[in-house]
């Protein structure tokens, strides 16, 4: 295995100038470059399953699949390759302006699964999209219902935190308004948080078979089953999947 000393890193511009470019069919636009270990036909496959409808908002994005985007450095530099040093130097993924474009470089070598690449990968489409197009109101009104209702648990650490922030009212100001107020910025983050991880959710369900409970973490309840179902068949009829494509919710039997 060669040391990190014999290899050399690259400025994100220069892997950006050398790597070839592919648009999927969907026309997300996608390169592997390096040593990344991923078979062609399952990069396609895995790129291809973010719905079209998502495309446009996208058309700026450029990911990069690399073997490691390091992380400790003000430069954006990428390995070639896999070492343990890089290894423990790098970053799930790293965002750099490249003129017109908007680069993510994603590294492919820091999981040990096709789940965890495939999460990685559509988080960071869901932000991206969300980023540009913003939260349909159907679904921010879907999920302050779901909160309103006590529904337990959320999606991630900033969808449980940003709601709970929403769902403390303060105060009115005395001699104002005799209303309680809801933190509408606290309220806007929520959603913004929740629809981001509902798409992650959606895309990776098209593209990998798992468990919901693989999703866990342990600084928040996970979010109910059924209220989690009730939002993915929301974005499911907000963005139709593609050819080749099948959107299913399985609940394992009891006994």
């Amino acid at each position: 295995m060669a040391s990190s000393a014999q290899i050399e890193l690259w400025h994100a511009e220069k892997v950006a100038s050398q790597a070839s470019l592919s648009k999927a069919s969907n026309g997300i636009q996608f390169s592997a470059w390096g040593e990344t270990r991923l078979p062609e036909a399952d990069l396609e496959r895995l790129v291809s399953a973010v719905p079209a409808s998502m495309s446009d908002a996208l058309a700026r994005r450029v990911y990069y699949f690399v073997p490691l985007a390091i992380a400790d450095t003000g430069e954006i530099l990428i390995a070639p390759g896999y070492t343990v040093d890089l290894g423990d130097r790098a970053v799930c993924h790293r965002n750099a302006n490249l003129g017109a474009t908007d680069a993510v470089f994603i590294s492919t070598r820091l999981v040990e699964d096709r789940f965890g690449l495939a999460f990685e990968f559509f988080i960071n489409i869901a932000h991206n999209f969300v980023d540009a197009a913003g939260v349909p109101s159907s679904f921010s009104d879907l999920i302050w219902s779901q909160a309103q209702a006590q529904v337990r648990g959320e999606t991630s650490v900033d969808a449980w935190e940003s709601c709970r922030r929403a769902q403390d009212l303060r105060l009115p100001t005395p001699n104002v308004d005799s209303k309680p107020v809801t933190d509408e910025q606290s309220r806007n983050q929520y959603a913004e948080a929740a629809f981001s991880d509902a798409l992650a959710i959606y895309m990776l369900s098209l593209a990998v078979d798992f468990d919901y409970h693989d999703l866990r973490e342990r600084e928040y309840p996970l979010l109910a089953a059924p209220a989690l179902a009730e939002r993915l068949r929301h974005v499911a009829n907000l963005f139709p999947t593609n050819a080749g494509y099948e959107f299913q919710i399985l609940y394992r039997r009891k006994g």
